[in-house]
C-alpha cells in the first residue's frame, strides 16, 4: 500500500497571515489635477497600531482620509471587509471606522460631554433616540481617557493634552473596532505626547481595536506602534516592524536625514537620533 505524503507536511506548515479587514489596492489619490498617493497597494492587520510615518506632504493624511471615506479615490479602491468603503453608506461606514482629523474644531462653548456625546451620532436614527447604551458609551469613553471630571468643562478652557485626550473620548464613544488617528501629537508638548500615546497603547491593550495613526516623532513611532509604513512622494517606501523599517539608510532615503539608529535598553524600542541633513536631501514633491 502506497502512503500519500502531504507536501506541506514536508515544507512545515504555512504561517498563518493576519486577518485584514481594511486595505488599499492600487489606491491614487489626489486634489483636482494634482495627485498626491501614487498607486498604492497596502493591508491593515487586525489587531495591530501601525504608524504612517514620512515627510511632510508625502501623502500620510491624505491615505488616512481615504481610509475614513472622506477622499475619493482617483482610481483604485480602499476595502472595508471586501466592500468599496464609497459603495457604503457613510453611516455604515461611521459605525465601523471611528476618525480622529487633524486638528479638529467644535462649536465655541461646547463642553467635553457634549463633544463626547456627538461620537454617538451614528448610531442615531429616526428609530433610534439616545439610550442608556449611549449614555454608558459615553460615560466608558470619558472615563478611559481620563477626562471623566472634565466633562462639564468647556473646551476652550482646557490644555492642548487634555483637548486631544477630549476629541479621543469622541472618537471612542463611537463604539468601531478600527481608530484611525491622524497626527494626534500634534502641537503638544513632548510630556503631553507622552501621556496620548500611552492612552493609544492602553486602548489598544485592553480593547484590541486595530489602530492606524499619522506620526512625526519618529522614536515615538517605533516605541508604540507594532507596525510602520514609511512613504515618500505618495509612494510606500518601506513597511513591516520598525527595526525592518527605521533603518539609517531609509532615513536618508525618505527624509533626507543623516541620523544613528540606536536600542534603547529601557523600552526595548529603536531611538533615532538625528545628526543632520544629508549633504543630498531628498525632498519630497507631494
Amino acid at each position: 500500500m502506497t502512503e500519500t505524503v502531504d507536501m506541506k507536511d514536508l515544507a512545515g506548515a504555512a504561517p498563518e497571515r493576519a486577518a485584514v479587514r481594511l486595505r488599499a489596492e492600487q489606491l491614487t489619490l489626489g486634489y483636482g489635477d494634482r495627485t498626491v498617493v501614487h498607486g498604492i497597494d497596502l493591508e491593515v492587520p487586525d489587531g495591530s497600531i501601525t504608524a504612517v510615518i514620512g515627510p511632510n506632504g508625502c501623502g500620510k493624511s491624505t491615505l488616512l482620509r481615504s481610509f475614513g471615506r472622506l477622499l475619493k479615490p482617483t482610481s483604485g479602491q480602499v476595502l472595508l471587509d471586501g466592500t468599496s468603503v464609497h459603495a457604503m453608506p457613510t453611516r455604515e461606514v461611521a459605525g465601523l471606522v471611528g476618525l480622529l482629523p487633524q486638528s479638529p474644531t467644535a462649536p465655541e462653548g461646547l463642553t467635553v460631554a457634549d463633544l463626547v456625546a456627538r461620537g454617538r451620532h451614528p448610531h442615531q436614527s429616526w428609530y433610534r433616540r439616545w439610550s442608556s447604551d449611549d449614555e454608558k458609551a459615553v460615560e466608558r469613553a470619558l472615563r478611559r481617557t481620563g477626562t471623566y471630571e472634565l466633562a462639564e468643562r468647556t473646551l476652550d478652557e482646557l490644555s492642548g493634552g487634555q483637548r486631544q485626550r477630549a476629541w479621543i473620548a469622541m472618537t471612542l464613544a463611537q463604539d468601531t473596532e478600527l481608530l484611525l488617528l491622524d497626527e494626534p501629537t500634534t502641537h503638544l508638548d513632548l510630556a503631553h505626547q507622552i501621556d496620548v500615546l500611552e492612552l493609544v497603547g492602553e486602548l489598544h491593550r485592553e480593547t484590541g481595536r486595530t489602530i492606524v495613526m499619522v506620526l512625526h516623532e519618529l522614536s515615538l513611532a517605533a516605541r508604540y506602534a507594532d507596525r510602520l509604513v514609511a512613504m515618500k512622494d505618495g509612494r510606500i517606501a518601506a513597511q513591516g516592524a520598525p527595526a525592518d523599517v527605521l533603518t539609517e539608510e531609509l532615513l536618508r532615503d525618505v527624509f533626507g536625514l543623516r541620523a544613528r539608529v540606536r536600542p534603547d535598553e529601557e523600552s526595548g524600542s529603536l531611538l533615532v537620533i538625528p545628526l543632520g541633513r544629508d549633504r543630498e536631501p531628498q525632498d519630497s514633491a507631494a
